[in-house]
């Protein structure tokens, strides 16, 4: 039976600021390896007989969604869009219904866009144990063999040994909240918890068979909500009803159907895992140098021990400093004790008292056409770099209170200015008045880069007045 991997790519943590923000959080971020988190849990399934991918995010992380899996050919009308968060019970079923509403039922295999996996092979051994019980409707979750007692992952205790596949599966006896230490260290001792990683296998039928035995309302609600999908202009997205998703209880699976049926199983899964949920726990997944360093960018280190350093653009010199986290991104620089990461979130807290946008977006941002790096923001003028991928475009529009001057560093712009359309090449510019319908796109084989000086007596995004898009967007 096919194995249909259910990604959950909706969170929006701030406890790595200020790399992951609101708008760009850690799941669409380079922080182990080479691709983000959301393309590393894609590729990991490589050698597992298993579709494309079914990815659920909100609308405002669609394009990068969308984008990420453009990158590794995993694109294929094979978002769902949450209009609203209403936790993994509600995600789960809007993919299981999407899924038998193909007439197909699937074993889903849920899984987290935000988790590393060092041991590959050990997580592809245990997803094959877990597809036996997953065909024979048991409900299977993932395991972590613990570590040490941690107090900051909810439990599971396993029961009755199962012999279907002799390598060490069980029927679970319970679920258990976050522990105190000592509760913790108990756990531990006795051999018989594992961590709960909220990775789970079950047929799309079964688990809405138990929804409906168990919580009827988020079925029902769920059901409403994916009928008949609305159009989409790009059809890369499944946009579900939002008026009936909002009336949608807000529920996790473990409470709503793993901890209520007589069906499930664990299986264990010793492979490296870490939710990578702070700065402490990044340094100690990622390598290090022979002083325990761990570092990513232009770094200089002299006498500095057991450091994680991560730098966008600048060079960061450290000297005589020990188990710091020092992070600079193009707008924000974060120095903090290792030991204290978790304090992170009084940082995120005061930005958003403050209504600063440093907690919400980065200076450069992700639009469906490429990105924008805002180089200088003041209060009659910006500055911006910005990129348009091959095929993008500006929405057809005008603005009645800025003038723009554009000029192409690399590449080559079509612009649309009222009703001529003409072409630009590198150091060529132009300049669009205010009140004036224009557009701009990139028409070549090859990225196009440009500057976009913005002026007048208001920049806010709402002087954009779009007579046409592209998009979707609006």
């Amino acid at each position: 039976m096919m194995i249909l991997p259910v990604i959950m790519a909706g969170g929006t943590g701030s406890r790595l600021w200020p790399m992951s923000r609101e708008l760009y959080p850690k799941q669409f971020l380079r922080l182990h390896g080479e691709l983000s988190m959301l393309q590393e849990t894609v590729t990991r399934l490589n050698g597992i007989n298993a579709r494309e991918p079914l990815v659920i995010c909100n609308e405002q992380h669609r394009f990068l969604v969308a984008e990420q899996l453009r990158q590794i050919k995993q694109l294929s009308h094979n978002i769902i869009l949450e209009p609203v968060g209403r936790n993994t019970a509600p995600a789960i079923a809007l993919a299981a219904l999407s899924a038998v509403a193909n007439g197909d039922d699937p074993l889903l295999l849920v899984l987290a866009a935000d988790h590393v996996i060092e041991d590959t092979q050990a997580f592809q051994a245990a997803v094959m144990q877990a597809t036996d019980y997953a065909f024979n409707n048991k409900l299977v979750t993932f395991g972590i063999v613990p570590t040490g007692p941690e107090t900051g992952y909810g439990y599971i205790q396993r029961g009755e040994s199962l012999s279907l596949d002799g390598q060490g599966s069980y029927k679970v006896q319970r679920f258990v909240e976050k522990p105190d230490s000592d509760t913790a260290l108990k756990y531990i001792t006795s051999g018989e918890y594992y961590w709960n990683s909220g990775m789970f296998m079950f047929r799309a039928s079964e688990y809405l068979n138990e929804l409906r035995k168990f919580r009827p309302d988020i079925l029902s609600a769920c059901e409403t909500a994916i009928e008949k999908p609305e159009a989409d202009v790009e059809q890369d997205f499944i946009r579900v009803k939002k008026e009936a998703f909002l009336a949608c209880p807000d529920e996790s699976v473990d409470y709503a159907v793993m901890e209520k049926t007589t069906e499930a199983v664990v299986v264990p899964l010793d492979a490296g895992w870490n939710d990578v949920g702070s700065w402490s726990a990044l340094w100690e997944v990622n390598a290090k140098d022979e002083n325990e360093n761990a570092l990513t960018g232009d770094i200089f280190l002299h006498k500095t021990t057991n450091c994680y350093i991560n730098t966008d653009e600048k060079l960061i010199a450290a000297v005589g400093v020990d188990n710091l986290v020092i992070i600079n991104t193009k707008d924000a620089v974060l120095v903090i004790d290792k030991s204290k990461v978790q304090d992170v979130k009084k940082v995120v807290e005061y930005l958003k008292q403050n209504s600063r946008t440093e907690y919400r977006r980065h200076r450069e941002s992700y639009r469906p056409w490429g990105r924008c790096d805002s180089i200088v923001s003041e209060a009659r003028y910006n500055i911006n770099r910005i990129t348009v991928k091959p095929g993008g475009m500006f929405s057809l529009q005008m603005h009645h209170h800025r003038a723009e001057h554009w000029v192409v560093l690399t590449g080559t712009a079509r612009v649309t200015l009222e009703d001529k359309s003409y072409l630009l090449t590198e150091n060529q510019s132009t300049f669009i008045p205010i009140g004036s319908v224009h557009m701009l796109e990139n028409p070549g084989k090859i990225p196009l880069e440009l500057l976009e000086i913005q002026s007048g007596s208001y920049l806010g995004d709402d002087d954009i007045v779009r007579l046409k898009d592209h998009y979707g967007l609006f």
